[in-house]
């Protein structure tokens, strides 16, 4: 009950209630709140509890002009990454031609056999009361035998000649259709003669799309063996084909761009055929140097063999690889040369080169497109002791 002595003491305790009660041995009001003199009001005992207000709210800060705007801190600039450089724009695709005219295609006759049919029978009824048939087979064994031999690297086997009609393209054909036959991992032709090659006609190719010169800007060393197929033209038995020219007159082809394109596929196919310009054109140069094994086609004639062998007179003067790696292919043209085939081709090996003849076929003759089936058996058996001893000696040459 309040103290009648001390009343105003009192209340304005209650008013202040949540102030708390004095501390112990204290008495009065706390100190940190010092009693305020009494009004009227208090005197007369009307005063009434006023209810708690809110805090006033803050004033607005006003905003500054934007030229009196504080300035932040600057923060350190934040480092960026170099971008990258552009990739080289890659050539739009070129249109899909027609490998020949369809008007001239039709002119084509019906492909025939490279030898008569009483030839033929002929060596049939020999093979049969003789004892040939055995060590043929022995011998073609021996030749697949050597034909699927295993590489660590891809060999690179370079067909020329001295001379347009020499049968580079038609030799160069049938290598790469014999290492296709023979072999499991993927073969690859290249046509290096822009000029109007033929070797696409001579495979079967029908349309054309890519070239050497296209693939030099496109192939990337992140490949894969299916990105680079997507511009090759696929052959019969696991072969691809890739094209020199799309039958243009004026195609070019420079060392720089061959360079790019057989480095770069190398890694892909086991055995690379290149189909490359007559000697003594730069790129022709260039493929026979860098490849493992190097064929030099001839005609089976006199002014040909007089040329071949100054060829390889010239090339003995060249390091000894150069010569110890080269094959000759002397092809007849017609069924009776005009020269000594065999005494030339003896001739032609006092040099250090290997020589083997191809001898005439009415079926390679024909100048078409190329079905071994077709060949008569000196040519397809000539055909694949060649592709066996040039494989062999590619495989000296790292």
């Amino acid at each position: 009950m309040p103290n009648g002595d001390n009343w105003q003491g009192d209340v304005l305790r209650d008013l202040r209630g949540a102030s708390g009660p004095p501390a112990a041995g204290t008495s009065g009001p706390p100190t940190s709140v010092p009693p305020a003199p009494p009004s009227a009001a208090q005197a007369s005992g009307t005063e009434r509890i006023p209810a708690p207000t809110q805090p006033p709210a803050p004033a607005p800060t006003p905003t500054p002009a934007p030229h009196q705007q504080a300035r932040t801190p600057q923060q350190a600039p934040t480092p960026q990454r170099t971008p990258a450089p552009p990739r080289p724009r890659r050539p739009s695709a070129p249109d899909s031609r027609a490998v020949v005219d369809s008007v001239l295609s039709g002119t084509a006759r019906r492909p025939q056999r490279g030898e008569p049919v009483a030839v033929r029978v002929t060596r049939a009824v020999r093979r049969i009361v003789s004892s040939s048939a055995a060590r043929e087979v022995a011998e073609l064994t021996r030749t697949a035998e050597a034909l699927q031999q295993p590489v660590t690297t891809g060999r690179q086997i370079a067909v020329t000649s001295i001379r347009g009609g020499a049968g580079k393209t038609t030799v160069a054909a049938l290598l790469g259709t014999a290492y296709a036959h023979y072999r499991q991992d993927p073969v690859l032709l290249v046509e290096a003669d822009p000029a109007l090659g033929s070797l696409p006609l001579r495979l079967g190719a029908e349309t054309l799309r890519w070239t050497t010169a296209d693939l030099a800007d496109i192939v990337e060393p992140q490949m894969s063996l299916l990105d680079v197929t997507g511009y090759l033209v696929q052959l019969p038995e696991n072969a691809w084909l890739l094209p020199g020219s799309q039958g243009q007159i004026g195609a070019m082809l420079d060392t720089s761009a061959y360079e790019r394109v057989m480095v770069a596929l190398r890694r892909y196919f086991g055995v690379t055929v290149v189909d490359c310009e007559t000697l003594p054109a730069e790129v022709a140069r260039v493929a026979l140097s860098a490849s493992q094994a190097r064929v030099l086609a001839a005609p089976a004639t006199l002014d040909g063999v007089t040329s071949t062998y100054a060829v390889l007179q010239w090339m003995q003067g060249l390091p000894r690889h150069m010569i110890d790696g080269t094959v000759v292919v002397l092809s007849s043209t017609v069924a009776r040369p005009g020269i000594d085939v065999e005494a030339a081709a003896e001739k032609l090996r006092s040099t250090g080169a290997g020589v083997h003849v191809l001898p005439y076929d009415r079926h390679l003759a024909a100048g078409g497109v190329l079905r071994t089936e077709l060949l008569g058996r000196p040519a397809r058996l000539a055909a694949t002791r060649l592709a066996a001893e040039v494989f062999q000696l590619s495989q000296k040459r790292r």
